[in-house]
């Protein structure tokens, strides 16, 4: 019995797009049809390293150079998930020329004082946040992935690996009960790559599209991705036993193809999870909480003291944890000093650039004076 595939379409019917496996459509190729015009490739980026990168092209895959796309926005580099437009077969090295604009994009904030931007995976449809049973459930954490990937445009969901090493079922029901609470409208799934329990769920989940696995290290995120690959793609080391934490066992992003259709991205470990521009996230993590507030009797209720705010009645009858309220406020008081300090930064730049110009201005009207002073 013969099987229709995009590999092998049914008799009589166009052959499938090269690239489509990996989620070209009808929309990249129209958003590519300036660039074939100048007769470029249309590839997706697989990894990313040290300004190459690895393109999957319907010509096979290619090692591109960077360089004509290297922006001053860190957040609009080539990243794993991106759509280019690459130079054919004839030069070495091959460039990517542009990137095709992007549907969504995960971005968190870096560690360093400079208020900057990094993107960890583009044109993502689902983001799949990896959560240790080995360790105490973090809700916080979670809610802080769930904003980032909410503002990201993907839609989340919560897999609780290592579900194994939590013998007790009534536990494990608990557990997937604290984070559903925590995650209104997103699917909680309990998984184990040990024993393989909600592993086909979560590949039917994910069929057919793009997901990215995030999480922090020692979550489990490797052994998940080899059990849904099928193989032993992605190398495995053990946590640690004291804290739960691994080494960074993946140290790129990678796009990898699922048997079941679609593609997912691994990720390295994260440490640290900042917020980056994350207000919309928050308001769909905190959904009841946005919902609440439209109830309020100020417009402007902070849900601190005020009368007649329906956020504190909620907490005063038990129907909303103060939990969730304490976390919605950290996060929102966090993204709100990230976006003051990213507008200075912004403001400075353009200070920076506008003396720059003035600098420039005035050299030019000295030489051109000088010039005209001339016999």
């Amino acid at each position: 019995m013969s099987v229709t595939s995009p590999s092998n379409p049914a008799p009589g019917s166009a052959p499938a797009h090269p690239l489509a496996p990996y989620g070209w459509d009808a929309a990249w190729e129209s958003a590519f049809a300036p660039y074939a015009e100048q007769g470029l490739l249309p590839g997706r980026v697989v990894r990313v390293d040290r300004g190459l990168c690895d393109v999957i092209t319907p010509a096979g895959t290619v090692r591109a150079d960077t360089e004509f796309v290297v922006p001053r926005d860190p957040v609009k580099v080539v990243c794993t998930g991106d759509w280019a437009a690459v130079d054919p077969e004839g030069g070495e090295p091959r460039y990517v020329r542009a990137l095709l604009p992007r549907r969504t994009a995960f971005f968190r904030s870096t560690s360093s004082k400079r208020s900057e931007g990094q993107i960890l995976a583009a044109n993502v449809d689902q983001a799949v946040i990896a959560v240790s049973q080995a360790v105490e459930l973090d809700l916080g954490r979670i809610e802080r992935f769930l904003a980032l990937a909410w503002e990201s445009g993907a839609q989340p969901l919560v897999a609780l690996t290592k579900a194994d090493l939590v013998e007790d079922p009534v536990t494990l029901a608990h557990l997937v009960a604290d984070t559903e609470a925590a995650a209104p409208g997103v699917q909680v799934l309990p998984v184990s790559a040990e024993t393989g329990e909600g592993v086909d769920v979560l590949a039917a989940a994910l069929a057919g599209g793009t997901a990215v696995l995030l999480g922090q290290s020692g979550a489990g995120k490797s052994t998940l991705a080899n059990a849904l690959l099928g193989e032993e793609v992605q190398t495995v080391r053990a946590a640690r036993d004291v804290d739960g934490k691994g080494r960074h066992t993946t140290t790129t992003r990678n796009l990898l193809r699922l048997p079941a259709g679609g593609v997912l991205i691994d990720t390295p470990g994260l440490r640290g999870v900042g917020l980056w521009d994350a207000g919309s996230g928050l308001a769909q993590a905190f959904a009841e909480i946005e919902e609440l507030a439209r109830n309020c009797r100020f417009h402007d209720c902070a849900h601190h003291s005020e009368p007649g705010c329906a956020v504190l009645a909620a907490i005063e009858d038990g129907s909303l944890p103060e939990r969730r309220l304490d976390s919605y406020r950290k996060l929102a008081r966090e993204n709100e000093r990230l976006a003051a300090r990213t507008d200075a930064r912004l403001r400075a730049e353009l200070r920076r650039e506008w003396k720059q110009r003035y600098a420039l201005g005035r050299h030019m009207m000295e030489r051109k004076g000088r010039t005209v002073r001339r016999p």
